[in-house]
């Protein structure tokens, strides 16, 4: 189940950033009820297929994965797995129990300079993606990154969670604005109003869409707006080095007013999750300021192996054949079912149904299909759909099949044919 709360609707209560009694109150209804249908907490192996064991009788039967976000299937792949148990077996070790700034791994040196090679940019790894944000947004916040001179922070409306989490943070540095999605001409009024703009947005959107870079490079040059990208979703699926979509779409060398943010858990197959850099002040301030370098542990061995791994994967043939795998699997589910996001290349279709409880009943029966997708929800907004994750490694009859079930269980559920009017 995903649900998410307009950052309008929170904001627009009591004036503050974050409001936790309204998202909860707003939410339970649906994940109760998500819940209740057997929607939540599915147990399973990773793979293809998981086993579905959350019927009164506690059978187990094959059901196909359609939330995952490996995209092109590498999580299992035999290199990433060699890769994570070698890095154990060489260093007899799973994680240092000391902050980074005191003491490294040098396999993570190793990773990092494969990556940077790989992502054209200053690279910087950690434990997660979200802990990479966390550190990195408090300190643009301050001024650090812009010269010296705090920026007016625009969220887009869309961004993920884990980095609209931050401005109740953010908001005690500087002034926080939340802007319509992709509403590039609202933006732009702010660029020309403020001297240092910078722009809290993600690449490829976890609800589907993506970043419009070109209008944003137009403002970063006209402007100096900084661009701040979490490209979780964009990377490894696009680049000839799997580079992401943002990164791709950029200049060779990385503007010094450009972070991107990535996760190595999600399309990379690995763990982890990195900061791009474009300038060697920014690393160095980085390294020694931000909370989880400087006050946490780094990446395990595990990660770091499987990571070492996909580099492997990436600097192959192997990578372009994955991802023209994954753009053949995603044009055929675009010529079954119609969604906004047609013929984006995006692996992320969401299937719009309008009623939570239309949409927790075809997700139901999309399980009870044999096919595991993802109810989603926006509150207040009455915008609930299925949500479809397609990777390379999904068969092409079991993507046709889900498509067939998609347009039945719509039409049953509502009593219209998709797409709904």
């Amino acid at each position: 189940m995903h649900q998410q709360i307009a950052p309008t609707d929170m904001d627009c209560l009591t004036g503050k950033s974050r409001n936790f009694a309204h998202v909860i109150t707003e939410s339970k209804p649906c994940l109760d009820a998500g819940e209740m249908a057997g929607l939540m907490t599915v147990r399973g192996r990773s793979g293809r297929a998981i086993g579905w064991s959350k019927d009164p009788l506690n059978t187990r039967r094959e059901v196909i994965d359609f939330v995952r976000c490996s995209y092109l299937g590498l999580d299992n792949h035999p290199v990433i797995v060699a890769g994570a148990i070698e890095a154990i077996e060489a260093q007899r070790s799973l994680h240092g129990s000391y902050a980074r700034t005191r003491l490294d791994f040098d396999l993570l040196g190793e990773l990092e300079g494969l990556l940077s090679e790989l992502f054209r940019a200053r690279v910087l790894a950690f434990s997660s993606d979200m802990l990479a944000n966390l550190g990195a947004i408090a300190i643009l916040a301050s001024g650090q990154l812009t010269g010296g001179r705090k920026p007016v922070v625009v969220f887009d409306h869309s961004v993920h969670i884990s980095l609209a989490y931050q401005k109740p943070v953010v908001a005690q540095e500087t002034r926080v604005e939340t802007l319509a999605h992709n509403d590039v001409e609202a933006l732009e009024r702010l660029c020309r109003e403020h001297p240092a703009v910078a722009y809290i947005c993600d690449g490829v959107y976890s609800m589907g869409g993506h970043l419009p870079v070109k209008e944003l490079r137009h403002l970063q040059e006209h402007y100096g707006l900084f661009l701040y990208i979490n490209d979780a979703h964009g990377i490894s699926i696009f680049g000839c080095q799997g580079e992401g979509f943002a990164r791709s779409q950029l200049p060779q060398v990385l503007d010094e007013r450009t972070i991107i943010a990535a996760s190595l858990s999600k399309g990379f197959g690995a763990s982890g999750g990195v900061l791009m850099l474009g300038a060697a002040d920014h690393e160095a301030l980085l390294r020694g300021q931000s909370i989880p370098d400087a006050f946490s542990a780094a990446p395990d061995l595990v990660a770091i192996g499987a990571a070492l791994g996909s580099c492997k994967i990436h600097r192959s043939a192997e990578l372009c054949q994955r991802q023209r795998r994954l753009a053949q699997r995603v044009d055929i589910f675009d010529r079954r079912v119609a969604t906004a996001e047609q013929g984006n290349l995006l692996p992320i279709r969401t299937i719009t149904i309008g009623s939570e409880a239309n949409a927790i009943a075809i997700a139901r029966g999309l399980l009870d299909c044999g096919f595991y997708t993802l109810a989603t929800f926006f509150p207040r907004q009455r915008s609930a759909g299925i949500q479809v994750c397609i990777t390379a490694e999904h068969e092409v009859r079991d993507i046709e099949r889900l498509c067939d079930c998609i347009l039945k269980k719509a039409a049953e559920t509502t009593g219209k044919p998709y797409p709904l009017r």
